[in-house]
């Protein structure tokens, strides 16, 4: 596919408690032409996430043109599904507010981490955000045993349609509980009842273990799905078994071919994408597809753009 890469964007600078380390999942929302708002989810020394943004130009996006000095969305109540923290999943415009898909965790005595998906929506362009419901739209249940998390939600017609993160076992690999997580996908009416059917779009084989992040894109009724996938073993210290971009193309939006080998982007010889590169959100804007993703350290080393 042949992605120009144009360089690294933003990483925090621990000017802020609340964001000491990582740029994680970055998702770009355009305000008009000229800018665009890339929204990502940044911790604390706790490891707690919350959710915040920096404006970029349109045309040049490795140009920061402003840094949100505060979160815009925060971790939720003690014993909540949210309360270790927020990461944004996906953002879409209803009427006059935003409406953002998120995923909360907590964190797991035996499996360092459960996720479920919440939502949360903005009457003030995406300054800050307001939670719809105390509790997850979408939690573990007889399709999902285990966590479910970063949802991409299109709206197409008059059906809403989700691609998200299921975790289907947890494996303990050098000491270390793994989780293993394909892409399922889910439909609704109005965007809160979520219907699932069990159906894997992006699923598990000899060296996927883990699919990380879908971005779906709808041009002329074909689909295309951009995601990170890696091994189990040794992906946070070995770049052979790390996250790296694929994607794959479907007729329906259910059954889907993977075509990993033709991304056309890599991780670099040196610097901040070169041990990982992985969680890409793509947009079509001026023409051109814009991709931002993260690389070393899983956001820690913070995010970058590349364009095709």
């Amino acid at each position: 596919m042949n992605w120009q890469k144009l360089g690294f964007v933003f990483k925090p600078t621990q000017a802020y408690e609340w964001s000491q380390s990582h740029a994680q999942v970055p998702f770009a929302f355009p305000l008009g032409d000229d800018k665009i708002r890339v929204f990502f989810s940044t911790r604390d020394k706790s490891s707690r996430s919350s959710v915040s943004f920096v404006d970029v130009d349109a045309n040049d996006p490795t140009k920061i043109l402003y840094t949100h000095d505060k979160p815009c969305f925060q971790a939720g109540k003690l014993g909540y599904f949210d309360d270790s923290g927020t990461m944004p999943a996906w953002f879409l415009v209803e009427g006059d507010k935003i409406l953002l898909y998120y995923t909360g965790w907590n964190t797991s005595k035996t499996a360092s981490y459960r996720l479920a998906i919440g939502l949360a929506e903005s009457t003030d362009g995406g300054l800050t955000f307001n939670r719809l419901y105390e509790g997850p739209l979408m939690d573990r249940s007889i399709y999902d045993p285990i966590w479910v998390g970063q949802p991409c939600v299109l709206k197409d017609g008059d059906i809403w349609k989700m691609w998200y993160l299921s975790c289907v076992k947890i494996e303990y690999i050098d000491n270390h509980p793994e989780p293993f997580y394909d892409v399922k996908y889910a439909t609704s009416s109005d965007g809160i009842n979520w219907h699932r059917t069990g159906d894997v779009c992006i699923g598990l084989d000899d060296f996927t273990d883990a699919v990380g992040r879908p971005s779906v894109i709808i041009e002329n009724g074909k689909y295309t799905m951009f995601y990170s996938y890696r091994n189990a073993k040794n992906y946070r210290s070995d770049k052979g078994s790390s996250y790296r971009l694929g994607f794959a193309e479907s007729e329906d939006g259910i059954h889907w071919v993977r075509k990993d080998a033709e991304i056309g982007i890599d991780m670099s010889e040196t610097g901040w994408d070169s041990e990982m590169i992985t969680y890409p959100h793509v947009i079509n804007l001026n023409g051109k597809k814009m991709m931002f993703y993260n690389g070393n350290g899983f956001g820690a080393s913070g995010f970058g753009v590349a364009i095709q």
